[in-house]
């Protein structure tokens, strides 16, 4: 498989998109954005790379589904989540080598001998829990992100574990260790083996399955594991793309790029809406996906992302709550700032005056989307079709208010496109740049982190400057 790579650089998360000679999604990975942007990169290519190769697995799948007895879809989505579970198993070997060796520091020398069998106990108890995480039903998972699905395991069973210890124990020390540790596992690139990791799952799988259906599986895994893929080309793009560790030649603009993922994903978008963690863009593409207008929020994060991530911590909760819980809302509480720097003083203020948490929440992403809607109309306004992309269209409030302003102000009938993967619609748009510049006979220049992971080279872990 021959594939180009596009690299969404984020302020909050970085996403990266594969596609084919015939601009086909093949792959798509996502990770928290850090400090150390060659890692967040690698990070979400090797995500990438991993989703393609569960792609070809598919197809494989798909050519034996009368040995298998079930649809390549069931038994695809089967391997998946067991691969997820193997791999999240290493991680938890990594992460207590790590702590171990936090442990080892001057800072924990006092109850060093207490916090060792803890630890010990209490990765135990994760890998005893992660099964359920990893499933026929992943509603229980509310992250596919190690770091927040380690944080939620480890505080939960560090608190029993220092409950049962009676006093022996300190909870604080105990989770300080796990804050320590993640931070490098983190920030610590682990090319791992796909093929390696497959075939644990595959026998996980069939262990309790004999005959064809188990032979067939276990075919379609080696197939898989061994087939090449062919990078040919790498664009970025993003919020932070002038930092990307890429040639300047092979980095584009990120207004360009959702418009042409946009395009891509449903041909007769007419206006794009992106709002992600640090800005909101208001784009008009023609009927190639090519951009006439566009217009931007100041640098400022107001209305965006990281104001939402403000109003969950401020409400001690996590982000994805945000949206379904504002769809309880009985009224809608005006609220007059969108600014984060006075955002909490009022949310803390309306809570002091008896409103209830829902109304608040409903009021604050219909303050958001009026910001949005007032881009919009700058743009040159919301023509059929309109897609609404980043991170935040997956916030299920954000998306019924926006719909409830369309009507309001442009035509009822305005087809309104909410993709499952709108995030990745900058990464896409890359990719796609990508091809065209490969067809051109443009020369493809890889990134300085890949040709270090090509060499076996480990990427540096210092922070970007």
């Amino acid at each position: 498989m021959k594939v180009v790579v596009g690299v969404d650089l984020g302020s909050t998360t970085t996403k990266a998109v594969l596609v084919d000679e015939q601009r086909r999604i093949v792959g798509k990975g996502i990770t928290n954005s850090r400090s150390n942007y060659e890692v967040a990169c690698a990070v979400a290519r090797e995500e990438a790379l991993t989703a393609a190769r569960f792609t070809m697995l598919e197809r494989e799948l798909d050519r034996r589904a009368a040995a298998l007895g079930k649809s390549a879809q069931e038994s695809e989505h089967a391997l998946h989540e067991a691969y997820r579970l193997e791999t999240y198993f290493d991680q938890l070997v990594e992460l207590n080598e790590e702590m171990e060796k936090v442990l080892k520091s001057l800072s924990f020398i006092s109850d060093r001998k207490n916090l060792s069998p803890a630890i010990r106990d209490v990765v135990e108890s994760m890998k005893a829990e992660a099964p359920g995480l990893f499933g026929g039903d992943t509603s229980a998972r509310r992250s596919d992100f190690f770091r927040d699905l380690a944080a939620a395991g480890y505080m939960s069973a560090a608190e029993k574990v220092a409950a049962a210890s009676k006093g022996a124990v300190n909870y604080e020390r105990l989770t300080g260790v796990f804050d320590r540790a993640i931070l490098d596992v983190e920030t610590r690139l682990q090319t791992r083996d796909f093929g390696a990791i497959l075939r644990r799952a595959a026998r996980r799988l069939t262990a309790d399955v004999s005959g064809a259906a188990a032979g067939a599986l276990l075919e379609a895994v080696d197939v898989a594991a061994s087939q090449p893929i062919d990078e040919m080309s790498f664009v970025g793009t993003g919020y932070g793309r002038q930092t990307l560790p890429f040639p300047k030649q092979a980095v584009k603009s990120e207004i360009l790029c959702h418009g042409r993922g946009a395009h891509r994903v449903f041909p007769g978008t007419r206006t794009v809406l992106d709002i992600g963690g640090q800005d909101t863009k208001a784009i008009q593409v023609d009927e190639h996906g090519v951009v006439t207008s566009f217009q931007m929020n100041d640098r400022c994060a107001a209305g965006c992302g990281r104001y939402l991530g403000y109003i969950a911590d401020e409400m001690n909760m996590g982000l994805h709550e945000l949206g379904p819980l504002a769809l309880g809302a009985q009224r809608v509480v005006k609220v007059n700032s969108t600014c984060t720097v006075f955002a909490g003083a009022e949310l803390r203020e309306r809570l002091g005056l008896g409103e209830r948490r829902e109304d608040i929440l409903a009021g604050l992403h219909r303050s958001i989307m009026l910001r949005a809607m007032s881009l919009l109309a700058r743009s040159g306004g919301i023509m059929n079709e309109f897609t609404f992309t980043g991170g935040v269209c997956k916030n299920p409030m954000a998306t019924k208010v926006l719909r409830e302003l369309v009507d309001e102000n442009y035509d009822k009938e305005t087809v309104l496109n909410a993709h499952a993967d709108s995030i990745y619609m900058g990464a896409l748009g890359a990719a796609l740049f990508g091809v065209d510049d490969l067809e051109a006979g443009r020369p493809a220049i890889l990134p300085t982190f890949v040709e270090k992971v090509r060499a076996g080279a480990a990427v540096s872990a210092a922070p970007a400057q």
